[in-house]
């Protein structure tokens, strides 16, 4: 579960880390007081649950109440990157030295977590990381050590860190364990010039496997800013919204992850994760089809199932049962293998639905699919 920056904010502050004053509203009119209270000058935030937000005009800075009034009129109901902007955050301004980024995430292949740092943080980070990355540090933290003074000082020194920096990287890891996430990031990380270190955003994605511990954050904080992600929730699915044009659905976590390597191997993006499950039920198979078919950007659909738990014949029958209740208006490739796949087989052939194609491999599979969306007509 992501957090809002306000709520990760907010942890910061019980573990110590500095941020400066702020407060929330879904208001304009209230956002001016809000202006008034905090000093007049104040940095007008959109509170979504995606990066970008400066770049996408989400983030101004009020130089009085009423410039805050008229910044939060103009960002809340915002789209950005298809998150709207139902609250701002009103916060006091920062005279900023300098900006950097830290981070810890976990690393699942290699069964740890990484602290991610660099002296150059900012909006910019992303192209740093791609153009220069000897300029981000990336130093593995052993989940059963964690980060001690000693470590947060490596940390660091690697990254090129100022010395007051290592209270902040020790505190965060407490954030990280404490408080049962999987990643914590601040971005940007700042030195005042007055020689305050204080974390002006802030990024936290929960542990969903703890979420009966973390229900400070109420049930209306679990609803997904993603329409998609929303429908596909209401419907018990495990789907993530991916930004790409092949839509993708499999049986079991490993072999979703590892078709959408393949498919992005074949030169295509991946549109979404989504995992029906090792027993999942026709109705299942039905459902995610009609999530990922209500993706626009989707060109086209792979279906790769290993038939075990969940037999072939069913996830045909859940194939052919979704045709019944939306019109496929994009091409479907089908890999059927392992428990009664002959029989799912024969199903989709007596369909012979005209945008159904079926393959005999993953790699083939991949391959038709990827080719079928990028060579899809623009809708």
């Amino acid at each position: 579960m992501d957090l809002y920056e306000h709520q990760a904010r907010e942890l910061f502050a019980e573990h110590g880390i500095l941020v400066p004053q702020a407060e929330v509203t879904d208001s304009a009119t209230r956002a001016r007081a809000i202006a008034r209270r905090l000093g007049g000058r104040v940095v007008v935030k959109a509170q979504v649950k995606t990066g970008g937000r400066g770049k996408a005009g989400g983030v101004k800075l009020a130089e009085d109440p009423a410039a805050a009034e008229l910044a939060a009129r103009r960002i809340l109901g915002m789209d950005i990157k298809g998150h709207t902007a139902h609250t701002v955050m009103l916060a006091q301004p920062v005279d900023i030295d300098s900006e950097f980024y830290v981070s810890y995430v976990l690393d699942r292949a290699a069964g740890t977590f990484l602290a991610i740092a660099s002296a150059e943080g900012g909006m910019d980070i992303e192209e740093v990381a791609a153009t220069r990355p000897e300029a981000v540090a990336r130093i593995p933290v052993d989940p059963a050590e964690g980060v001690t003074a000693a470590k947060a000082a490596r940390i660091a020194d690697a990254a090129g860190l100022p010395a007051q920096a290592v209270d902040v990287l020790v505190r965060l890891w407490g954030v990280l364990t404490r408080e049962d996430a999987v990643l914590v990031e601040v971005n940007p990380l700042v030195r005042t010039a007055a020689g305050q270190i204080l974390a002006l955003d802030g990024k936290v994605t929960l542990d969903d496997n703890a979420r009966f511990r973390r229900e400070r954050w109420g049930a209306q904080e679990v609803t997904h800013d993603d329409p998609l992600e929303a429908e596909a929730a209401a419907k018990g699915l495990n789907y993530v919204k991916l930004d790409g044009e092949v839509g993708i659905i499999g049986n079991g976590a490993g072999l979703v992850m590892s078709t959408l390597d393949v498919v992005a191997g074949c030169g295509a993006r991946p549109a979404n994760f989504l995992d029906i499950g090792g027993g999942a039920s026709a109705r299942t198979m039905a459902d995610g089809l009609n999530v990922i078919l209500l993706d626009p950007a989707v060109k086209s659909v792979l279906v790769n199932v290993f038939g075990g738990i969940t037999a072939c014949d069913a996830v045909a029958e859940g194939i052919v049962e979704a045709l019944d209740s939306v019109r496929l208006t994009k091409p479907l490739v089908v890999r059927l293998d392992g428990n009664n796949a002959a029989r799912g087989r024969a199903i989709l052939d007596d369909r012979a639905h005209p945008l159904i194609q079926q393959a005999a491999t993953m790699d083939g599979a991949a391959r038709q699919a990827a080719d079928l969306a990028l060579t899809a007509n623009p809708l």
